[in-house]
């Protein structure tokens, strides 16, 4: 990465077909195919970029939230770069990792302040954004998480994983009013998220017609409209209470067809600007870890080597972990 925006090399190495035929991931398989591929993936991204580890100004990591033995691969090796290179080494939190997804060239700069609505598998997050490393949580799910009733449905409806894509390209062949279910708005002012409502009607509806697959493509567009109309109209509404002109996608549910262009509407048509980031660079990667590690060493964020693992770690507090963190 440089300047935060440029990507000199991404590679990824996707562990989605290992985890199909279980439905979702499965921990100690992931941790164990992190160890056999995060050699080669970084040899292949210094091969990528035409650089030398000794170019590198600094070492970004993720530190949390996530699996915590898929976590402890990653830190381990990023300390090791950091030792063997003596550069500095930063932990990242992933939630605000995917915010700066956005930030990546060819798209314009994201100016401040900025409202930032992260939806993926495990978190369902919208935040004030007032400059680098300055991050309110402003609405979380209290729940399950958006991503994640997506890829519960899709293994109740036997269609594979992830669910997400599944869905939606079902969902593109349906009719989204053909179902009324609910939209959990919870008390007024609130900018908190649930879909456990959503899962079990939808649950229920598939339960009544699941002999007749002729109702998948219907079913998957009306619970897609569902989550989608409340994100979106959250996420304006703190828009506009805030008193923002930007807004910022991020997170793997980022990738959704509809979500995208739900938003990109009603963004327009509200006189925003809308940052979303390439498809590529929703799901998982590391050069949106890369980004948000390049803002963090310009402001002066280091991390000792007693960083560790934190699978539940907070947005709230952004990169800001002490320096010398265990």
């Amino acid at each position: 990465m440089r300047s935060g925006r440029t990507v000199l090399s991404s590679i990824i190495s996707s562990q989605a077909k290992l985890h199909d035929e279980y439905g979702g991931v499965v921990p100690e398989l992931a941790s164990r195919q992190h160890v056999d591929t995060i050699l080669p993936v970084i040899d292949k991204a210094l091969d990528s970029a035409g650089v030398a580890l000794a170019d590198v100004d600094g070492i970004a990591v993720t530190y949390g939230p996530g699996l915590a033995g898929a976590l402890l691969v990653g830190l381990s090796a990023a300390k090791a770069l950091a030792l063997a290179s003596q550069r500095p080494l930063v932990g990242i939190n992933h939630l605000e990792a995917h915010i700066y997804a956005a930030f990546l060239e060819p798209l314009p700069p994201v100016a401040f302040p900025a409202v930032c609505l992260v939806v993926s598998g495990g978190h369902t997050d919208l935040m004030y954004m007032s400059g680098h490393g300055r991050l309110s949580l402003e609405g979380e799910t209290r729940d399950d998480a958006a991503g994640e009733v997506f890829d519960k449905l899709a293994r109740a409806m036997h269609l594979g994983y992830p669910g997400g894509p599944l869905i939606d390209k079902l969902a593109q062949e349906g009719d989204a009013r053909a179902f009324a279910f609910p939209r959990a708005y919870l008390e007024p002012g609130s900018f908190d998220f649930s879909f456990s409502g959503l899962k079990t009607a939808v649950l229920m509806e598939w339960a009544k017609c699941k002999e007749d697959h002729a109702c998948l493509p219907d079913l998957c567009a009306s619970f897609q409209a569902a989550v989608v109309e409340v994100l979106v109209d959250k996420s304006l509404a703190l828009a506009h209470k805030r008193g923002v002109e930007q807004i910022v996608l991020g997170g793997g549910v980022a990738a959704n067809s509809r979500l995208r262009q739900q938003l990109r509407t009603r963004a327009q048509s509200e006189g925003m600007a809308l940052h979303i980031p390439a498809q590529v660079y929703c799901t998982d990667n590391a050069a949106m870890v890369a980004a948000a590690g390049s803002y963090s060493l310009e402001r002066g964020q280091r991390h000792s080597l007693s960083l560790n693992a934190k699978a539940n770690l907070s947005l709230g507090g952004g990169n800001s972990a002490s320096p010398g963190e265990a």
